[in-house]
């Protein structure tokens, strides 16, 4: 048995869309017979649309004299929700039609710090490669409790399989050593033995900023790795900084007022680049502590997904060479 359906009273009572085409058409030039020109019809035809859409209302939509017309008030009334109506829906069948043209897209979830002096360093030789693919990067000191609405391809971090539904793959370990801007190095070059480096201003990143970077390690915990017991708790003697912003404090380094610590991975551009440089040949090493790429796997086939995929590994592999050869020189 067919299922009887209530007339639907909004599609109903609808005016003719051809009628309301006409209408806007001469309500924009002001003019039937440019309106005509411009939807390639007769002027006759954009007159008898009118008429009959004016007949359907019950009112006057135009106010005529001569060649030229004017709207009526109830006609800028139906102008001003008719034309609307036309721009989206214009706009809508162009997004469909060009959907196989679109470029394609990828949402980046790291941390303000990866974002700034690793990503912002190399994406655009990414983008010259690929230029049809768009890539949204999001910066979060809270990896597993996004904003809502907002859901990542990739995220690169600490965390092995965040969530469900994503997949992690190991990328380097951490290589950490002491940095200052090449100045601050030529005023002080004694900083080079680390009984003199302990007791200059230290630049430490505190521990809901190091959660993000390397959630074990602080001036303290570095110093202890290189058989050196340094206080830089609030009662210690020494001169420390704390804050949760490592690009604040690259930049306090930058302007000279200052040693911190430096990531490898987000420091070795910098370093190449003059702006900072490293301090003696101490350094430490945690292999056990990986960062990730970690990727929805609803993504894995995504052509973007993998161009981006191959070309990030391909980065990490190239920096990790310059890693084995930076300790086998220490």
């Amino acid at each position: 048995m067919v299922k009887h359906v209530e007339p639907d009273q909004i599609l109903v009572k609808m005016p003719s869309l051809r009628a309301v085409k006409s209408f806007v058409a001469a309500a924009k030039y002001q003019n039937f017979t440019r309106a005509a020109e411009a939807l390639c019809v007769t002027q006759a035809a954009i007159s008898r649309q009118i008429r009959e859409l004016e007949a359907s209302l019950g009112v006057s939509l135009f106010k005529r004299a001569g060649r030229a017309v004017e709207l009526t008030e109830a006609g800028t009334i139906f102008y001003d929700a008719a034309y609307l109506s036309f721009v989206n829906i214009a706009q809508a069948a162009q997004r469909i039609q060009n959907s196989d043209k679109r470029k394609q897209e990828l949402t980046i979830c790291c941390s303000p710090a990866f974002s700034a002096f690793w990503l912002s360093a190399r994406l655009p030789g990414f983008f010259a490669a690929n230029p049809d693919i768009d890539v949204s990067v999001v910066t979060t000191n809270n990896f597993l409790k996004m904003e809502p609405g907002v859901h990542p391809d990739i995220f690169i971090n600490k965390v092995s399989d965040p969530r469900e539904g994503y997949h992690s793959i190991p990328l380097f370990y951490d290589l950490i050593y002491p940095v200052c801007s090449p100045l601050y190095l030529e005023q002080n070059p004694e900083i080079v033995d680390l009984d003199v480096l302990q007791n200059h201003t230290l630049l430490n990143l505190s521990p809901y900023g190091r959660s993000q970077i390397a959630e074990h390690v602080d001036w303290g915990v570095w110093f202890s790795s290189q058989g050196i017991d340094v206080d830089i708790g609030p009662g210690g003697e020494r001169h420390v900084f704390n804050a949760n912003d490592y690009n604040m404090l690259i930049q306090m380094v930058l302007n000279q007022q200052g040693v911190c610590l430096g990531w490898h991975q987000l420091v070795s551009p910098m370093i190449e680049q003059g702006w900072l440089i490293r301090i003696g040949e101490a350094e430490a090493v945690y292999r056990e502590k990986s960062h990730y790429l970690t990727y929805s796997e609803s993504r894995q086939d995504n052509e973007a997904f993998r161009t981006f995929k191959t070309w990030f590994l391909g980065c990490i592999a190239d920096e990790q060479t310059s890693v084995v050869q930076l300790e086998a020189n220490s």
